[in-house]
């Protein structure tokens, strides 16, 4: 199912952002491994470029030591990909494909080599964009619908994604226009 754009990731945006991004985050690298940054300045500057081109607050993002996370790349996308909106009018169809999205892993096509195709199952599994949008548009949300768990008898149990989309569904939305 195709989702509409205001909910779509803007992968648009993103790729135009990226490579900017991602240069901007290995030459502050390279300016600390040739000169240090003890004073965090070269930091600063680098938060206040990329805050100016995004407008995220970039104290969320681990700038300086991002080989401890992902990488690179990664980071510079999430950094380059606009904040999931507040959407009006969710229809539960819609949030059933949200849901399916981050349970798959399926890649839409594995030989896709644009922006998108190399981020893609990215973006359903190890970004944070389809779970900040559930936290901002469903009162329900919460992270544990997408961990496994242990049950009273120790046994370890996973929501399916109808009951995962049931529970967002049924906890409301985070204001009042829903279609049906």
């Amino acid at each position: 199912m195709k989702l509409r754009n205001e909910i779509e990731p803007d992968f648009e945006t993103a790729e135009k952002r990226y490579p900017e991004v991602l240069k901007l985050i290995l030459d502050y690298t390279e300016w600390c491994d040739e000169h240090g940054d003890e004073d965090s300045s070269e930091y600063k500057k680098l938060e206040d470029k990329l805050h100016t081109m995004t407008g995220k607050e970039m104290s969320r993002f681990n700038l300086w030591e991002w080989w401890e996370g992902e990488g690179a790349e990664y980071l510079s996308f999430n950094i380059s990909l606009p904040d999931p909106q507040r959407i009006e009018g969710i229809t539960k169809d819609e949030l059933a494909e949200i849901v399916r999205r981050m349970s798959t892993f399926e890649i839409p096509d594995p030989n896709d080599q644009s922006f998108k195709g190399m981020f893609y199952n990215y973006i359903c599994s190890g970004s944070d964009y389809f779970l900040d949008f559930l936290k901002m548009n469903f009162k329900g949300y919460h992270i544990k619908l997408f961990q496994s768990y242990k049950d009273k008898d120790g046994n370890y149990y996973e929501y399916s994604q109808e009951e995962i989309t049931d529970t967002l569904w049924k906890g409301g939305r985070n204001h009042n226009t829903v279609k049906k």
